[in-house]
C-alpha cells in the first residue's frame, strides 16, 4: 500500500516563494489565488488526494510553514 499524507500549509508564515511546489512530485501544492494578511500569495493544498507523504515539501520550505501528516 502506497504511503498516504495530509499536507498542512500556515498560510500566515508562509511568503509565497513557491520552493514546495516545484518540490512535490505529485502536483498536490499550488499557488493559492488569495492573499494572506501580509500581501503575498502563499502555496496551498489544491490535490490533498495525491499526497504520498515524501516530505519534499517540508524540507524545502524556508519558513517552516508545512508540516505533513502520515496518514
Amino acid at each position: 500500500m502506497a504511503n498516504k499524507g495530509k499536507p498542512v500549509i500556515d498560510r500566515e508564515r508562509c511568503k509565497g516563494c513557491l520552493l514546495c511546489v516545484r518540490a512535490c512530485p505529485t502536483k498536490t501544492l499550488g499557488p493559492e489565488t488569495k492573499p494572506n494578511s501580509w500581501g503575498y500569495y502563499p502555496s496551498s493544498v489544491i490535490a490533498p488526494e495525491k499526497c504520498i507523504a515524501c516530505g519534499n515539501c517540508y524540507q524545502v520550505c524556508p519558513d517552516v510553514a508545512i508540516t505533513v501528516y502520515k496518514l
